[in-house]
């Protein structure tokens, strides 16, 4: 049987992230995450919302272990209409698959990311990232909503030991935005 263990809980306060301390807004990030073996795999589940001003939603900027560089890839299936769209997008310096409310949505409505990245730890195979994510409720008018599932490739071999999450159109993390990411043990 598979065990989650909780390696990190942080929730926006009124002025800066805790427990853990890290007093940016614009980020989520947890560095040292363990690859001896302590985990198969990691999951990343979010409530969030973003500050961002003149947007309904915010967009996904996540990177590993600081890289920067164009070794990010995304293929997703998004609807904010009746029509779905398809995007891929190779080549990137981050992955950019996952929504979330912005300040124009409704008031005090928080968006749901999850994201999976199975076999983060091996050394020898690039990674895989899979996200799902929502933004709204708003209303029924298109573009007022959101939903997104996504997946990703990370053309590097080197094992992910630091996550970081930011804001597309860089802006704040909202108050009480809460990031949770656990260690998965016991699963093939």
């Amino acid at each position: 049987m598979a065990a989650f263990t909780v390696i990190d809980h942080q929730e926006r306060g009124a002025s800066s992230w805790s427990p853990s301390g890290n007093t940016t807004l614009t980020a989520w990030s947890k560095t040292g995450i363990p690859t001896d073996g302590t985990y198969d795999h990691l999951l990343l589940v979010a409530s969030i919302r973003s500050e961002v001003t003149g947007i309904e939603f915010d967009i996904i900027d996540m990177r590993f272990n600081s890289i920067t560089t164009n070794v990010y890839s995304t293929t997703d299936i998004a609807a904010s209409t009746v029509t779905p769209t398809t995007t891929r997008t190779a080549a990137r310096g981050d992955f950019n698959g996952a929504v979330w409310p912005g300040a124009n949505a409704t008031a005090k409505t928080f968006g749901c990311l999850k994201i999976w990245l199975p076999h983060y730890a091996n050394t020898t195979n690039f990674k895989q990232v899979f996200m799902s994510s929502t933004s709204g409720p708003d209303s029924n008018a298109d573009t007022e909503w959101a939903l997104r599932l996504a997946s990703g490739l990370w053309a590097q071999t080197a094992a992910v030991d630091e996550i970081e999450i930011r804001s597309g159109y860089a802006g704040n993390h909202a108050q009480f935005s809460t990031f949770t990411l656990y260690g998965l043990k016991g699963a093939s």
